[in-house]
């Protein structure tokens, strides 16, 4: 008997700039996959959780959760981009230009936009590649760059059947001036009355450029909760899930838990506080993981204000700095003369800059 062993992902000479993966995965996002999810992630705002209230913003449904849909769409992406790689490197303009619904089917492709060795360790480089998440009608609800820390070398027994195909995939409709940000067409005539019922904070005169928010609750990882979830998503990284492979391959010794989940909690521990009321998530950027995070730590957040500006007489458009901080409290590294938004240190394991779109209160 000849055994046959297949590996997946690739090494950094197996990316070549303009290559396109269409990445096997096609799900549809039944309410149970995403109640699943918001179980997870405690995001209040009624825009993913109420369908009258999403009608009565112009939508015909329930919207999907962002935060779901960068879990999924990365998650694809793994099986041809990263299931090799040393580390999930950096979240770049992630914005979402249609909503999806619950019974949407997902699917993603990806273009490498870039591949390079390192010059201080040549045995490992960085690859850049664009991903897009689209639906059934081929719209896309997610686009947004990434970078992965890849291994040099070119992989062997690669289980890959399909060669990448050249050309840009890379949607026109997306590429619009950040000044002028994409919304989605049934909020260009939204009334918002109906977000101005509750007791929840967030319109846009709650906000001030310079405020710092600590948000109060943290969140601890359960052992079994973030393998269920990396499975739920189709993240095929064994670094995730599999303790022995995890043993002999992760710098830790031990499983990691997935990058975008920790991206998403922290997201979500900060939304109670900035954007239940928030009617578009308008994009993400600059995001990162300085630090690793583990089964068992507990997640903190906190957010600061960077920019302000109306967006028309209803709404207007509120920048966030978010870190997310592993078993420490915000104010106590604060206390410590320690700009948490603005310095690495031990405890900082998640970063970005969060643009969304919320109503005025009258």
């Amino acid at each position: 008997m000849k055994p046959i062993e297949l590996n997946y992902g690739r090494l950094i000479d197996d990316f070549q700039p303009g290559d396109v993966y269409f990445h096997p995965w096609e799900v549809t996002l039944d309410d149970g996959l995403l109640a699943m999810f918001a179980a997870s992630f405690l995001d209040p705002n009624r825009l993913y959780s109420s369908r009258p209230y999403a009608r009565a913003l112009g939508f015909r449904d329930r919207v999907v959760n962002p935060l779901v849909l960068i879990n999924l769409t990365i998650g694809y992406s793994v099986h041809d981009v990263s299931e090799q790689a040393l580390a999930h490197l950096a979240y770049i303009d992630v914005r979402f230009p249609n909503p999806a619904y619950t019974g949407d089917t997902l699917r993603a492709r990806s273009t490498v936009l870039g591949a390079r060795l390192s010059e201080s360790r040549p045995d490992r480089g960085v690859v850049h590649v664009r991903t897009e998440g689209l639906n059934q009608d081929d719209l896309p609800v997610i686009v947004f760059e990434r970078k992965a820390l890849i291994p040099s070398g070119k992989l062997q027994k690669s289980a890959h059947q399909e060669k990448a195909r050249s050309g840009s995939t890379i949607t026109a409709a997306v590429a619009e001036d950040p000044s002028n940000p994409v919304v989605p067409s049934e909020l260009k005539n939204c009334d918002c009355a109906s977000t101005r019922s509750g007791s929840l904070r967030g319109f846009f005169e709650d906000f001030e450029v310079g405020d710092v928010i600590f948000h109060q609750n943290g969140r601890t990882i359960g052992e079994s909760e973030h393998m269920q979830l990396t499975m739920l998503s189709r993240n095929s990284h064994p670094l995730h899930f599999d303790e022995i492979y995890s043993k002999e391959h992760s710098i830790a010794k031990t499983r990691l838990v997935c990058g975008p989940l920790v991206f998403a909690w922290i997201v979500s521990l900060a939304s109670r506080d900035t954007t239940a009321r928030a009617l578009w998530q308008v994009s993400f950027d600059n995001g990162s993981h300085p630090a690793p995070v583990f089964s068992g730590d507990t997640l903190f957040a906190a957010s600061r204000v960077i920019d302000k500006r109306a967006h028309s007489d209803q709404v207007g458009l509120i920048k966030f700095k978010l870190v997310g901080l592993k078993n420490v409290f915000p104010s106590q590294i604060a206390g410590s003369n320690v700009d948490p938004f603005e310095e690495r240190f031990e405890q900082k394991v998640f970063e970005t800059e969060r643009t969304v779109l919320v109503p005025t209160r009258d």
